[in-house]
């Protein structure tokens, strides 16, 4: 896959992924800026100011002049805010570019932060906390990175607490916006079909304005564990919602792709060992998977699942059981093999759309990993030996690297450690 990236004399990057075969475009404007960028005074703050960007800017002053013009030419439009970045993106048909360009690079730009719009917005974020407050599935996410990371920005919500939801002034988002959306933070990707001689210019021209300050950082992770942990949230519900997973590695490391491929191995759809042996064999979950999360500085792999409270202690065992295997015996060459295949087939699946493409080549710049195309991630895969994998689960699966997350009805966690550890 094709792909340009220039960085200019402020610092601003720039990407450009033609694809031939599509008649979208997506524009995705990214900055390093998320929650590990906040203290226990801005927590929330990230993503507020994701959604005041759409409440109005000097060119449109309200969030429906932002909307319609975008709804106007049938386009798909959305932020996102995670704990390193946040981003801003608008897809429609190639026609539109000029359109996507100017409304995405004006809510990035040029918000007004009006105050009636803020305090409104204030009940809107509010009502979403609760409504992720309400899902235990999720809920069971945060509790797992509050576990690893304590009072860490890595451990806070994203969405952050509601006492400071209610108290944010517009001095804020000028403040905080002025330390983090500057030129050298900011990553501009443009995928799908569009003029390839024109586009870095246009984007150039357009991005002018945009702060030459310099970019404030963020404080690293420090991990610390000398046993494997457990934190359980009691909660009236009819399933045990469950995240274990082992401390890893961040984004750049070398074992990367082999972390990847072992995980493919535990969680790689249905036919992985979570699957078969969870809910196949056992039939003690509907759903159960497992996942790896890099960051810049840290990393993790996890396994989810929701089980009947009387169950907890047996599929905790046998999570634990698989992560040993992993450690004594080498996965075998067909099982290998398809772990390899899923992974990568997977990977060109989510690139499938224009949209998706540009998000591929902007998580990587925003970052700081060096550009990688499909081919080349897959060709990283293809060399993972089972030898690799082994030797990575006996340095990570150990009890002084393993945490476990619960939420639900449970009276007692008297028991539980010992299911969710590894014998001494």
């Amino acid at each position: 896959m094709k792909f340009q990236c220039k960085t200019l004399n402020s610092g601003l990057r720039i990407i450009s992924i033609p694809l031939r075969d599509t008649p979208t475009v997506s524009v995705l404007a990214i900055v390093e800026a998320g929650s590990k960028y906040e203290d226990k005074t801005t927590s929330g703050l990230s993503h507020f100011l994701e959604h005041m960007c759409f409440k109005g800017t000097q060119k449109r002053p309200s969030a429906l002049d932002i909307s319609y013009e975008l709804d106007a030419v049938g386009a798909q439009s959305n932020a996102f805010t995670s704990y390193e970045f946040t981003g801003y993106y608008a897809k429609a048909h190639k026609k539109h570019l000029p359109i996507l360009l100017d409304v995405i690079s004006d809510i990035y730009l040029n918000p007004v932060f009006n105050k009636n719009e803020l305090e409104k917005e204030q009940g809107v974020i509010i009502e979403e906390i609760n409504m992720y407050n309400d899902m235990p599935q999720r809920r069971v996410g945060e509790v797992f990175m509050e576990l690893l990371y304590k009072d860490q920005p890595a451990g806070c919500s994203i969405l952050g607490p509601k006492e400071n939801i209610r108290k944010f002034t517009r001095q804020d988002f000028v403040s905080y916006r002025a330390k983090h959306y500057v030129a050298e933070g900011t990553t501009v990707i443009i995928a799908g079909s569009f003029n390839e001689d024109e586009i870095i210019e246009s984007i150039t021209k357009i991005f002018e304005p945009i702060s030459k300050e310099k970019k404030h950082s963020k404080e690293n992770v420090k991990e610390i564990q000398k046993n494997s942990a457990l934190a359980v949230e009691t909660r009236k519900t009819d399933q045990m919602h469950i995240v274990c997973g082992a401390r890893t590695f961040s984004v750049n490391h070398q074992s990367v792709p082999t972390l990847q491929v072992l995980d493919a191995v535990l969680g790689g759809g249905m036919s992985g060992r979570l699957f078969q042996n969870i809910r196949e064999k056992l039939g003690a979950a509907y759903y159960v998977r497992s996942g790896t999360d890099f960051f810049t500085d840290h990393g993790f792999l996890a396994v989810s699942t929701g089980v009947d409270p009387l169950r907890v202690e047996e599929v905790g065992r046998e999570i634990i059981s698989e992560f040993t295997r992993l450690k004594e015996e080498l996965v075998p060459a067909r099982e290998l093999q398809k772990a390899k295949d899923y992974v990568i087939g997977t990977m060109y699946l989510d690139l499938e759309t224009s949209d998706a493409t540009a998000e591929f080549y902007g998580l990587q710049a925003i970052l700081r990993q060096p550009l990688k195309t499909p081919e080349e991630i897959a060709l990283k895969m293809r060399e993972v030996t089972a030898y690799d994998i082994k030797a990575l689960a006996e340095e990570f699966f150990i009890n002084e690297r393993l945490n476990t997350a619960i939420v639900g009805n449970i009276s007692s966690s008297e028991n539980l450690a010992k299911a969710f550890s590894f014998s001494s």
